[in-house]
């Protein structure tokens, strides 16, 4: 089911996403080599909870699978998401995705952002580029009256031109009212196709770009997602209100 959203709601699902994006940008301030992802999950849980809010991810659990232990995601090289804090330390040139949800007031935002810890190649400077702006260029086709999939050919065709590859096992999502809602929002697609998008429709637009594969792996663990090869990831994600006119990014401060 799709919920299009009412007025009161999309302002306590705003209110949950600034919540959000402060996490975020305060996380890639502390981001340095020595810092371990332990010290970032305590940093977003302590600032999600001075704000009368709570991580939306820490105990979270779908279809049976263990418990979330983490506040945030954490997710270093060649792990693509859902990377669990724990005691491993950030090294110079490596790139960390730090991925937020928050609940206030019963209702959800959703982020991701990838950052490079001290100087990183040009190699993954590209790759971080790359998957930032095709963010973006999906964003742009989230138009009232387009389709689900107008967003998804448009993330998939920025990146494949680029020479990266997209994540096909993974994909964005509707959000707000819980944190996984209708619809499916994948970062590949045919245009034209997939559900209409509506005004009130909040949804989690979310690039999973690859280096040098799009296949991936589950870890052990049984929550972290690694490319196949071995190679890094990026990604990045915000939270967009569709409106009359262009979409409203939530998660930005």
């Amino acid at each position: 089911m799709i919920y299009i959203k009412t007025k009161k709601e999309i302002d306590y699902i705003r209110e949950s996403c600034k919540i959000v994006a402060e996490t975020l940008q305060l996380l890639k301030k502390k981001v340095r080599p020595g810092v371990s992802t332990f010290e970032l999950d305590k940093i977003a849980e302590d600032y999600i909870l001075s704000n009368n809010a709570r991580s939306a991810f820490k105990g979270y659990s779908q279809g049976g699978s263990l418990k979330f232990p983490g506040n945030i995601c954490v997710s270093v090289d060649e792990e693509v998401v859902h990377g669990i804090p724990g005691n491993r330390i950030l090294n110079e040139g490596e790139i960390v995705s730090l991925d937020c949800g928050v609940v206030k007031n019963n209702f959800f935002g959703d982020a991701a952002l990838t950052v490079a810890v001290g100087e990183i190649s040009n190699e993954k400077k590209c790759l971080m580029d790359v998957t930032e702006q095709s963010l973006y260029k999906g964003i742009e086709h989230a138009l009232r009256n387009n389709r689900v999939h107008d967003i998804s050919n448009a993330v998939q065709v920025y990146v494949e031109n680029n020479g990266f590859h997209i994540v096909r096992d993974l994909c964005g999502h509707g959000v707000g009212k819980y944190l996984h809602e209708d619809p499916s929002v994948p970062n590949f697609g045919k245009k034209g196709t997939g559900p209409l998008l509506k005004k009130g429709m909040t949804l989690a637009i979310e690039p999973m770009v690859n280096l040098s594969t799009y296949e991936v792996k589950v870890d052990p663990d049984g929550w972290t997602i690694l490319t196949q090869d071995g190679n890094p990831s990026a990604h990045f994600e915000h939270t967009i209100l569709i409106e009359d006119g262009k979409p409203e990014i939530l998660t930005i401060c």
